[in-house]
C-alpha cells in the first residue's frame, strides 16, 4: 500500500537520481570539451569558478531573499499565536526554532530559507495569516520546516552550482572553438564549432530542466514530510486549495525567488500545458493535493 512514508522515500530516491544524472552530464561535457580542445584543466577551472561564485550565494542567500521579498522580522510579542504554532511544530520535528518573518502582501504564500536548521528562516505573507485557519496554517508551516529539516537549501545550492558549471563549460568551449582554439584545422575545426554550438544551446537547457525536476521532487517530499509531522494531510491540502484560488500575485516575487515559495507566486492558476509543467519550479497544485489525499499515514 502507498503511504506517506513510502512516498517520502520515493521522492528522496528520485531526487538523488536526478543529482546523479546532473553529475554524469557535467562529466560528459567536461570530457568532450577537454578532448576537443586538448586541455584537461578546463573542467577543473570551471568547477572552481562556479563553486567560488556559489559559495557567497549559499552563505548570504537568506539575507538576499529576505531583502528582495520585503520580509520583516517579528518577535513573540508581535504575533504570539503564530510564534507558538511554529514553536510546537519545531518541538515535534526536533528542529531549532527558526527566525520568523512576515511579508505584507495579500497573496497567501510562504517560504523557508537558511543554509542549515540552526540558521533556518520561515516567512509567511499577511494574506496567508488572514485566509487560513489554524490546521491549514499548521500544514503550511510544517511544509516549510520540512524544507529546513531536509536541507533543501543545500540541495538547491548544489543544483545551482552544477548548472553554473554546465553554462561556464559550454560557453568557454564555444568561444574557444569559434576563435580557433580546437586541435584540428579545416573541416575538423568546423565540426568542433558545430558541436560547440549544439552544446552551448542544448546543455544549459538540459541542466536547467534537471534543476527544476529536483525542485518539484523536493516540493512533493516537503508535502509528505509535513503530513507526517502534523498527522493531518488534509490541513495542507485545504491550504493549497485556498492558495491556488487567490486572485493576487505576490508583488515582490520574481523568477529568481519563485522556487522558494510553497506555491507559484505569480498567478492563481497554473498552466497545465506540458511545456509549462516542464519548466515549472512547482508541481501542479492539483497533483500535490491528490498525493496528500490519496495516501495514508
Amino acid at each position: 500500500m502507498v503511504n506517506l512514508y513510502t512516498q517520502s522515500e520515493s521522492n528522496v530516491r528520485k531526487t538523488w537520481f536526478y543529482l546523479f544524472l546532473f553529475f554524469i552530464l557535467i562529466i560528459a561535457i567536461g570530457w568532450i570539451v577537454s578532448y576537443l580542445l586538448g586541455n584537461r584543466a578546463i573542467l577543473w577551472i570551471a568547477v572552481i569558478i562556479s563553486v567560488v561564485m556559489s559559495f557567497f550565494s549559499y552563505w548570504y542567500s537568506d539575507k538576499i531573499v529576505l531583502s528582495i521579498s520585503g520580509a520583516k522580522l517579528i518577535e513573540k510579542k508581535d504575533n504570539p499565536e503564530l510564534y507558538r504554532l511554529v514553536e510546537n511544530l519545531c518541538i515535534a520535528a526536533g528542529l531549532p526554532l527558526p527566525k520568523i518573518y512576515i511579508i505584507d502582501d495579500p497573496m497567501p504564500n510562504a517560504f523557508a530559507t537558511g543554509r542549515d536548521p540552526k540558521h533556518g528562516v520561515v516567512a509567511v505573507t499577511s494574506g496567508l495569516l488572514e485566509k487560513l485557519d489554524r490546521t491549514e496554517l499548521e500544514g503550511v508551516i510544517a511544509h516549510e520546516l520540512a524544507h529546513i529539516g531536509n536541507r533543501d537549501v543545500l540541495l538547491s545550492t548544489i543544483a545551482v552550482v552544477m548548472v553554473g558549471v554546465v553554462v561556464l563549460l559550454t560557453d568557454f568551449f564555444f568561444r574557444s572553438a569559434f576563435w580557433g582554439g580546437g586541435r584540428r584545422e579545416g573541416k575538423g575545426n568546423l565540426i568542433i564549432i558545430a558541436i560547440a554550438l549544439a552544446l552551448a544551446i542544448l546543455a544549459p537547457i538540459l541542466a536547467q530542466l534537471m534543476k527544476l525536476a529536483i525542485s518539484r521532487k523536493r516540493e512533493f517530499l516537503a508535502d509528505s514530510s509535513a503530513a507526517l509531522l502534523t498527522r493531518y494531510p488534509d490541513g495542507l491540502a485545504r491550504a493549497l486549495e485556498k492558495i491556488s484560488q487567490s486572485p493576487h500575485s505576490l508583488k515582490r516575487a520574481n523568477d529568481a525567488t519563485s522556487h522558494l515559495y510553497i506555491a507559484c507566486p505569480f498567478n492563481k492558476r497554473e498552466n497545465k500545458r506540458w511545456l509549462h509543467r516542464l519548466f515549472s519550479t512547482h508541481p501542479l497544485i492539483e497533483d500535490r493535493i491528490k498525493a496528500l489525499r490519496g495516501t495514508t499515514l
